[in-house]
């Protein structure tokens, strides 16, 4: 099979939207379950991969001294931050909201909302989340935000002046007609498997086994694969405790994290630090981003040291909300003359 490019169509939206065209292409193929391959021959290898969802977000367990608390160095990010303008990116489970056992209940406290509300305000912030967008947003509820779902393969910038239009940034729309099969056959196929989810985040499904036996998990995890088998141009990765069939293109979070700053008008900036906090696997292509470029820094959330291309950490959504009102107060004194951390 050749490459082909990725064509996106215009998009039928609620409202007027600027669709942008990208140039993506899609891989010839790519494995099955990539994050290492699972072999159906052998049940303990896929066993230990799904276990693994819960403590490590890839490989080696590290210790905290790797990723300190950006809380207790948030004198030192401060300092980072002189003379520059600070961007936030924050995913939503397990990050804003507490990770539950129904996705459709992984609500966000008023705190955290007022919170994320008082941070958006003095910088632009964007909230990035494997979730279908329009899901995250009916759980988020805060117009003013940047939104990218389905793992940033499917961003809206928001209108900030009465007329303007807002920007839509869809580069795996041809898929989702096939999307759409693979969710139906997903969720017919795993009807059986007692507790598992099939979420349909409209450019990628996920399949949640949290509820799921453990006894039953290699069972999911090859009624996953059968159906993906006669999918060449989708794909498999992981979080905690989710099986994730996406597109086959080249777009992650640290993609969108990139189209992000380059709609603000920062990308070739050497005056902007991005903050991205996330807690999944996901979220280490972002972290990733970061370093690369040299700029900004990751926030791992996580009760458990991991290997991580992240900064700093934080242990829970409370500490997220801690480390959020912390700069919002710091950016309001500092903005006084009287700065304090």
């Amino acid at each position: 099979m050749t490459k082909q490019s990725a064509v996106v169509p215009e998009v039928v939206a609620p409202e007027a939207v600027v669709v942008m065209q990208p140039g993506a292409t899609v891989p010839a193929s790519s494995p099955v379950f990539p994050y290492p391959p699972l072999k159906a021959a052998v049940g303990l290898p896929i066993k230990k991969f799904l276990q693994k969802q819960e403590i490590s977000s890839g490989g080696r367990i590290s210790s905290w001294d790797e990723h300190p608390s950006a809380l207790g160095m948030f004198e030192e990010i401060v300092s980072l931050s002189k003379g520059k303008k600070i961007v936030m990116f924050l995913d939503y489970d397990g990050t804003l909201s507490p990770i539950v056992d129904d996705p459709d209940r992984a609500y966000m406290s008023k705190a955290m909302r007022a919170a994320v509300r008082d941070v958006a305000k003095l910088f632009p912030t964007a909230i990035v989340s494997g979730r279908c967008r329009d899901k995250v947003y009916s759980f988020v509820r805060l117009a003013e935000l940047y939104y990218a779902g389905s793992h940033g393969m499917d961003i809206k910038c928001p209108k900030f002046n009465k007329g303007n239009k807002p920007v839509l940034f869809q580069p795996a729309s041809e898929f989702l007609p096939m999307i759409d099969v693979v969710s139906k056959l997903l969720a017919e196929k795993t009807r059986a498997i007692r507790g598992s989810r099939v979420e349909n985040n409209r450019f990628c499904v996920s399949v949640h086994f949290r509820c799921v036996d453990e006894k039953r998990w290699v069972e999911l995890a090859m009624q996953v694969r059968s159906v993906l088998h006669d999918f060449p141009k989708l794909r498999l990765t992981h979080g905690r405790k989710v099986l994730e069939i996406r597109p086959s293109i080249e777009w992650d979070k640290g993609k969108a994290l990139e189209f992000l700053l380059e709609s603000l008008g920062l990308a070739d900036s050497n005056d902007v630090l991005p903050v991205y906090i996330g807690d999944d696997r996901t979220d280490e292509d972002a972290f990733k981003v970061l370093r690369e470029r040299g700029q900004g820094f990751g926030i791992l959330v996580s009760k458990v040291p991991k290997e991580s291309h992240a900064t700093y950490s934080l242990q829970e959504p409370s500490e997220v909300m801690d480390f959020l009102h912390r700069l919002v107060e710091w950016k309001r004194l500092s903005g006084k003359g009287h700065p304090r951390v």
